[in-house]
């Protein structure tokens, strides 16, 4: 119990003195976590979009790999990221392993599954005559898809907190692709774990703490908008 105790007082000790690494630490998790969401925004709400709209064989196939890649493993994503990132892999001429672009790439496969099912999910869900009244409105199907998806805006506001809350907090794929580097891809997750290593757990849960802070400022701000849209 002390030691928890200690660990609260360090993490209020951390933030207030506003530590230089741990601040650095927790700007980096936040750059590298949230650039990896908007890159899983973009991909995944489009091909989430896709396949919400459209009929073609072999479709179930795509909407069950899609649910399966839901919960993909960080560790699996990481592995496969440093193997196409190593030096002989596919992508090794970009030369960004054990890089902060590397834990982007990674999280961002983490992410996209989840936002590309969420709306999937979520434009489906939609009633089947609202595309053909508005194409029947005189709205093209760019003009349709983009109406639909500001009517599916609710649940693809879950979609950004799901997919955020997912990277933030995974540790397999960011060491695996970063290095857990001082000053450079050292992000919350790897510092924590590191820590715990050393046997250093004040640091460690002081850390913790500032991450699910992190996390709940963020889905906060984010829960703040979903609700202030809710039709009343």
């Amino acid at each position: 119990m002390n030691l928890i105790i200690e660990g609260i007082q360090k993490a209020f000790f951390l933030i207030f003195t506003l530590d230089a690494e741990v601040l650095g630490i927790t700007l980096l998790s936040l750059q590298v976590s949230g650039t990896a969401t908007l890159i899983s925004l973009f991909i995944g709400i489009s091909v989430g979009t896709a396949v919400a709209l459209s009929r073609f064989p072999g479709r179930q196939l795509v909407v069950s790999l899609i649910n399966t890649g839901m919960g993909l493993p960080p560790v699996v994503v990481g592995l496969f990221v440093a193997i196409f990132l190593w030096r002989n892999g596919p992508l090794g001429f970009l030369e960004i392993l054990y890089t902060p672009t590397a834990i982007i790439l990674a999280q961002a496969v983490i992410a996209t599954p989840i936002v590309t099912g969420i709306t999937l999910a979520s434009i489906q869900n939609l009633p089947v005559n609202l595309r053909l009244q508005i194409l029947a409105l005189g709205a093209t199907r760019v003009q349709m898809v983009w109406l639909l998806v500001k009517e599916a805006r609710l649940p693809l506001l879950a979609a950004v907190m799901a997919g955020f809350g997912g990277i933030i907090s995974e540790v397999g794929a960011s060491i695996m692709v970063g290095g857990n580097i001082r000053g450079y891809s050292r992000v919350l997750t790897t510092a924590t774990v590191m820590e715990t290593g050393r046997g250093n757990f004040d640091v460690a849960i002081a850390l913790s703490i500032i991450l699910m802070l992190l996390a709940f400022f963020v889905n906060a701000i984010l829960t703040q908008i979903q609700q202030r849209e809710r039709p009343r």
